[in-house]
């Protein structure tokens, strides 16, 4: 495995996400005029033909 290809992708992946997951939650949160409380939101990373299946829960204060 060449390391250095598989991290630059690995940082390339991660990073799309967070820009994408970033865009979608304040998206919704100016659709629905959210303005106080906590958003619970909740990431579920699979790979397909792998048993990866990996939950990262949390909260955004919204005010």
């Amino acid at each position: 495995m060449d390391e250095e290809k598989f991290n630059l992708s690995m940082r390339k992946f991660l990073k799309q996400v967070g820009v994408t997951s970033q865009h979608e939650i304040e998206a919704l949160v100016r659709e629905r005029g959210l303005t106080s409380g906590k958003l619970k939101v909740r990431v579920v990373l699979t790979s397909e033909n792998t048993d990866l299946n990996h939950v990262v829960e949390g909260e955004i204060d919204l005010g």
